[in-house]
């Protein structure tokens, strides 16, 4: 029943950042595998991969006349049409890495792009599963009004097995695959709810 009416909600569309830049990373291997569950089994969830590696450094000597860098312009408005976000983030020196949070700034900037979005985290590191960067990811969050799910958390720990990602990053594990559905799941049903109750 949840699924029908899930089903009969307009198609909600969802911006996915990838805290690193590297093309065979694993965090992107994530938001590839997003896309493709969402593309086969999660009807009325449209997920794109919105690239932070074209942003500068944020510096607001850049910002003229009211205006943005036009990688940044472009940026903040994939954020501001997309009616949730999806962050994969590795764990850097126990939290968020730089090109992440230079996105996240950028995005802040007046008028904060990111307000009242509904918002859901992955993760993914050697040992710890990345658990430190999504808990400071959650406190940015607090104060830029992202509203993230609670649950289902997905901490991923490469060492752990059975295999999770084949060379290229890719993730190839069927359970983890089945986790992270729950968390896109959850994300599409948070979204519905926060849209009746605004």
């Amino acid at each position: 029943m949840a699924r029908a009416a899930l089903a009969a909600e307009p198609t909600i569309k969802v911006a996915a950042i990838s805290g690193s830049l590297r093309k065979a990373s694993r965090t992107r291997g994530l938001i590839r595998c997003a896309i493709e569950l969402s593309n086969e089994s999660i009807p009325g969830m449209q997920i794109e991969h919105v690239d932070i590696e074209p942003l500068p450094f944020l510096n607001t000597d850049l910002e003229i006349a009211g205006k943005y860098p036009p990688p940044v312009e472009a940026f903040r408005r994939k954020i501001r049409e997309a009616d949730s976000i999806f962050f994969a983030s590795p764990e850097y020196n126990y939290s968020l890495s730089a090109p992440l949070k230079n996105a996240i700034d950028w995005a802040s900037r007046p008028p904060n792009v990111w307000a009242d979005k509904p918002a859901a985290i992955v993760s993914v590191s050697s040992d710890s599963g990345g658990k430190q960067s999504q808990y400071h990811l959650r406190q940015i969050g607090v104060f830029l009004d992202l509203h993230f799910i609670n649950k289902p958390e997905l901490f991923i720990v490469v060492q752990q097995p059975p295999k999770k990602f084949d060379s290229d990053g890719n993730l190839i594990d069927p359970q983890t695959k089945e986790q992270l559905k729950q968390v896109l799941v959850s994300l599409q049903a948070f979204t519905h709810r926060l849209r009746h109750d605004s």
